[in-house]
């Protein structure tokens, strides 16, 4: 394979000739080989469209003639459209403020406006410069928090959340299809009194609502944007108007409401806002730990467990057991929220590392926050349509553990009071009776008042 000789600050460097790719990432190639997770693309693409608005902003300000302009965004555009995946090699473990990977999309535009423009790469003759163009008006400091800031919203606004508020809206329509199934409540793993299943299952829709709330809240400070910062937060070197039209740029190339923060410095030297996401999603997350539990403890048996739900039965789920199925879609949710919540730990780690006016775990952060997001998508979208969808209750069975259940004796306390409607249940139990056999046996009631008093479908009601 033939090379190319491109330069930088350090000198020349040998670059394969089929890469659009220019001195600084060949570089970072070489020196970060460090594990195999790749820069997000999520923050590839934001960062394209961030130096997009960028170029038009300096553009407006006149600081770029619009010749580079439109060939900026012509070569952003393609990166966004994802026709140059292959030119970002770098790893996650690099310098902590992203730096290249901010010059790695930089040097591609650059290079790749070459071609545009020349039909190849001539370092000497370049129109479009890396730094003094592409990267004009901008640090890797104000401009890589913005992609983060930028791709953990886009995702979350056209993944994370329609998939959570679809299976809020399964929940609600499983809430009200089992309204009037009564069922036995179960505290501490015990039988309780009873509720219905659609009480139950209302638990869900309320968990995901408040989850969807907590993550419109929290997104609320991750969409101000710490553009126009460059280096410290200053706006050094940059046009007077230029963050607020860069903005406007982003929020027209990108249909949402991304606002300008009011202190550059806080969003640059912290990563809070991106915290409180991550807390958003981990808190999601164990709501969502919550009820695939639930359903694999309700779903299970079918024969010698609880087997009041039956799931779905997609493959087959043993090597060696002939016909068994295991609750799949529960299990895949449940490592998924283990992932997001141990994601959490490392960005709440790496978001306490800020010092003075910069963090340096942006990549970090970023990646953990984007990997939180995408995978509590995709998670939530397969147990809703693999495993919510075709949910049933068996009725038999809950029928059965209704009938057999003690803790209907609750019912009793009002009329004879919790001591001796203990001694029914316990009676009931050491004798092998129904409740309403070991209280006529005792004398505590009459039969009667056990049928006027001892009503499941009662018990659920206020």
């Amino acid at each position: 394979m033939s090379n190319r000789i491109e330069k930088d600050s350090f000198g020349e460097v040998q670059i394969p000739a089929n890469r659009m790719w220019g001195a600084q990432t060949e570089r970072a190639v070489q020196n970060f080989k460090i594990g195999e997770e790749r820069m997000p693309l999520g923050i590839i693409y934001a960062l394209a469209l961030a130096k997009k608005a960028a170029a038009y902003s300096n553009c407006d300000c006149g600081a770029l003639s619009p010749e580079k302009r439109d060939l900026i965004a012509t070569c952003c555009d393609e990166i966004i459209a994802g026709k140059w995946d292959s030119e970002f090699p770098l790893r996650i473990w690099q310098t902590g403020s992203g730096t290249q990977t901010n010059m790695n999309v930089n040097e591609v535009i650059s290079n790749r406006a070459e071609m545009i423009k020349n039909g190849e790469i001539a370092e000497i003759t370049r129109f479009i410069h890396p730094n003094d163009d592409v990267n004009k008006s901008q640090s890797t400091n104000d401009i890589f928090p913005t992609a983060m800031r930028i791709a953990v919203a886009k995702t979350l606004i056209d993944k994370t959340l329609p998939a959570l508020e679809a299976l809020r809206d399964i929940f609600e329509e499983k809430s009200q299809i089992f309204r009037d199934i009564v069922k036995i409540g179960r505290t501490h793993l015990m039988d309780a009194t009873p509720l219905t299943l659609g009480q139950e299952f209302s638990a869900y829709v309320s968990q995901m609502q408040h989850s969807i709330d907590l993550l419109h809240f929290a997104m609320e400070h991750a969409m101000e944007l710490p553009i126009g910062g460059t280096a410290v937060g200053t706006g050094l070197n940059t046009p007077d108007g230029y963050d607020e039209k860069a903005v406007a740029y982003i929020n027209q190339f990108t249909g949402e409401r991304f606002t300008l923060c009011e202190n550059k410095f806080e969003a640059m030297a912290s990563h809070d806002s991106l915290v409180e996401v991550s807390g958003a999603l981990k808190k999601t997350a164990v709501s969502l730990m919550k009820i695939a539990n639930d359903m694999r403890l309700l779903g299970s048996g079918p024969r010698c467990g609880i087997g009041e739900l039956v799931l779905p039965a997609n493959e087959p789920g043993s090597s060696i057991m002939p016909g068994k199925v295991n609750p799949t879609q529960c299990e895949a949710l449940s490592m998924v929220c283990c992932q997001i919540i141990g994601n959490d730990v490392a960005i709440t780690s790496g978001a306490f590392q800020g010092h003075l006016q910069l963090n340096v775990f942006m990549p970090l952060i970023g990646s953990n926050l984007m990997n939180s997001a995408e995978l509590m998508a995709d998670a939530v979208c397969s147990f809703r349509q693999h495993c919510m969808v075709g949910v049933q209750p068996n009725q038999e069975r809950i029928a059965e553990h209704l009938e057999n259940s003690l803790m209907l004796v609750t019912a009793l306390n009002p009329l004879i009071g919790y001591a001796k409607s203990a001694e029914i249940a316990q009676y009931a139990f050491e004798h092998g009776l129904t409740l309403k056999e070991a209280a006529l046996k005792l004398q505590f009631v009459s039969e009667a008042d056990f049928d006027q008093y001892v009503v499941a479908e009662k018990m659920c009601k206020k």
